[in-house]
């Protein structure tokens, strides 16, 4: 396969040394910058993400800076989610939506105080989106993309490479909580979260002049848990049902059609741009929704949707699918019709390589 050639368009991340140094093999475009997509492989990475401890490179989950008196006026404008609740030193995930109720992002919202948030984006120009609305709006807030870059440290032996790096305190953080710890004199906000399910932190590393120094504490720290470089995998996000923005739906797509309907507070949400459309759409109910399914036989890669089909008629797409060595199937996600989105309806899937044989199921393996 071709190489990304380097551009000032395809930017590199404070971590980028670190990674090139690990052997990474594989890189994709995420936000105009490098994620790296596997290192051993996916199927070895898999496995020691399962039952050791990685640092990921997650920095292309740039961050929109909201910071002024109109600030939590603007991040309820932006998503169906009521935020009156939502606490400094909280994480919501967050839905955003255009007019007609369509997916922006599916981000993480950062509290850092009352008049100042981080919005944590999957792969799109939200950015200009929400610069628009301000300024439309006339808002007394500040929108602008700060020198933030996430690193993420996740496994089942997260916390304790983290306790060694930033002290017993992380352990106490509780999921999609923050705390606000120190790294050689400075203040960097710690979330228990993460793009997997086998638990972890995100470091929001403020300053690109400490990433390495971080990557490689936590690389001396972490020497005897086997720590590794590693990224998102996409069996194991198939697996536990982790939705990527742009594959798995897009602006088409409503947080119902989603799956992500329980975010939405409709009712209670007043001032999102997207509350109208979305009121109907809780009212009457989606016509498809994001499914788990299985499929027999071997698969190819899964780079563009695959047709779901029933008695010779589509009834949905699958957008991600990888063979799962724990699961003993193929796994995927996809989005199916109401009329075919039973647990237990047989499908099959018009892939490259031929017609397989699919089943809805009833949840996701993870």
């Amino acid at each position: 396969m071709a190489v990304i050639s380097p551009s000032r368009r395809v930017r590199r991340t404070p971590f980028t040394p670190g990674v090139e140094a690990a052997g990474v093999k594989g890189y994709t475009v995420y936000n105009r910058m490098l994620l790296p997509t596997f290192f051993e492989g996916v199927v070895e990475d898999y496995r020691h993400l399962k039952s050791h401890v990685q640092v990921w490179d997650v920095a292309c989950e740039r961050q929109v800076e909201v910071r002024g008196p109109d600030a939590a006026r603007l991040m309820q404008m932006l998503t169906p989610r009521d935020l009156t609740r939502m606490d400094v030193g909280q994480c919501y995930y967050v839905p955003m939506v255009d007019e007609t109720g369509g997916m922006l992002n599916d981000p993480v919202a950062v509290k850092l105080a009352e008049d100042h948030y981080w919005i944590s984006i999957a792969d799109s120009d939200l950015l200009l989106w929400v610069k628009a609305v301000a300024l439309g709006y006339r808002l007394d807030v500040l929108v602008d993309e700060p020198d933030v870059s996430p690193l993420a440290v996740q496994g089942p032996k997260a916390d304790e490479l983290m306790a060694r790096v930033f002290g017993e305190a992380v352990r106490s953080i509780r999921f999609f909580r923050f705390a606000m710890l120190p790294f050689e004199g400075r203040y960097l906000a710690v979330a228990r979260s993460g793009y997997s399910k086998q638990g972890g932190f995100e470091i929001y590393v403020n300053g690109s002049d400490i990433g390495m120094p971080l990557w490689d504490a936590l690389f001396k720290a972490g020497e005897d848990l086997n720590v590794r470089a590693g990224c998102p995998n996409l069996i194991e996000r198939i697996e536990g049902g982790l939705l990527s923005y742009g594959n798995d739906m897009t602006r088409d797509n409503t947080p119902h059609e989603a799956g992500l309907g329980k975010f939405c507070n409709t009712t209670s949400a007043i001032g999102c741009i997207g509350r109208d459309a979305l009121l109907r759409v809780a009212k009457e109910g989606p016509v498809q929704q994001i499914r788990a399914i299985s499929i027999d036989g071997e698969i190819p890669a899964c780079d563009r949707p695959w047709p779901l089909m029933a008695g010779g008629k589509k009834v949905g797409q699958v957008t991600s699918a990888a063979r799962s060595p724990d699961f003993n199937t193929n796994v995927a996600i996809g989005m199916v019709r109401m009329t075919h989105w039973d647990a237990g309806t047989k499908l099959e899937v018009e892939t490259p390589a031929g017609m397989r044989p699919a089943m809805v199921q009833d949840k996701f393996w993870i």
